[in-house]
């Protein structure tokens, strides 16, 4: 009798762990900035009209796609490719025609650029220092909270970082403020790129068409 129902406890413990495995889902690999080789974004230059107040078409276009991996001092970065033109005015803010490369990772939610430098950080809401010069720092900020950003490629959830000046002596924050935003699993949706003294974008880019595998 006793070894009946050890059989039949034996049964259903094994029973029990077969059915939680089956049932137990997957967890997704986080690929937050969709650092996937063959993934390509298209992105439009839009400038600000000071008569009438809107953002027109520069016809500058940046095309963007992850080419290749490669390894740099141990770690494996994702290389970007950049293809601008459009630019032959040479538009102030707007990249130059011609091709761009560089090299990024993932680290704990920051896009990291090859020299070790944080491009955009998603989790990381502490002011970070850029650039030190006579005139004052440039400094970045995560802002906390989510915002949707409407552009030509759709509509998109987006956390947004903020750049801008301190300026000498006192550390007043310049009026020109830039803003970069980014949503999970796609990438770059929106940024924005300004003077140190206006408080308006002069140049504006927004994603017009991507392919995320």
């Amino acid at each position: 009798m006793k070894r009946i129902l050890l059989f039949v406890c034996t049964l259903l413990f094994a029973f029990s762990c077969s059915n939680d495995d089956s049932t137990s889902p997957e967890t997704p690999e986080a690929n937050f900035y969709a650092l996937t080789v063959g993934n390509s974004w298209v992105y439009k230059n839009y400038r600000y009209n000071i008569n009438t107040q809107l953002y027109e078409d520069t016809g500058v276009i940046d095309s963007v796609s992850i080419v290749s991996t490669e390894n740099i001092s141990g770690e494996t970065y994702f290389k970007f490719r950049r293809l601008t033109t459009g630019n032959e005015d040479g538009i102030t803010f707007c990249n130059p025609n011609g091709e761009h490369f560089e090299y990024l990772r993932e680290d704990n939610g920051n896009l990291v650029r090859s020299d070790g430098n944080v491009k955009f950080t998603n989790n990381d809401f502490s002011l970070r220092v850029l650039s030190q010069n006579v005139w004052g720092i440039i400094v970045e900020q995560l802002i906390e909270g989510e915002s949707t950003m409407n552009v030509e490629a759709g509509s998109f959830t987006c956390v947004n970082s903020e750049r801008y000046a301190l300026l000498s002596p006192n550390n007043d924050p310049s009026p020109g403020l830039d803003r970069f935003y980014y949503s999970d699993g796609f990438g770059l949706i929106y940024d924005t790129s300004s003077y140190v003294s206006n408080d308006i974008p002069s140049i504006i880019r927004r994603l017009d068409t991507y392919v995320i595998q």
